[in-house]
């Protein structure tokens, strides 16, 4: 690997790095993904809904509460299945409830 004395743009540097590259397809395809069911889930609960790591057909979701992961649950067959037919299918989706910083 050359080393550059130059700044060079993020997606260049990922784009020479496998590794970079690899994570850099991994959050496209999980933001494509959270784009794509976004009109699925109810107003109120978008916002309280991140993408969040995507590995061999796993998908997680991080939300704010419990009440919105106990929500979102009941979604998880109609996401699927949405997903399934816009071509973006997922073995499962994992739904991870964020821990709030104090």
């Amino acid at each position: 690997m050359q080393r550059r004395h130059q700044a060079i743009p993020l997606q260049q540097a990922a784009q020479e790095s496998p590794t970079f590259a690899l994570l850099a397809s991994r959050i496209k395809a999980s933001s494509d993904r959270m784009q794509a069911i976004r009109s699925v889930l109810p107003p109120p609960m978008r916002a309280s809904i991140q993408a969040g790591p995507i590995e061999d057909g796993d998908w997680c979701l991080l939300v704010g509460s419990n009440a919105v992961a106990a929500k979102l649950r009941q979604f998880v067959p109609a996401l699927q299945a949405h997903l399934q037919t816009k071509g973006m299918p997922v073995t499962s989706i994992r739904i991870k409830v964020q821990s709030r910083s104090l």
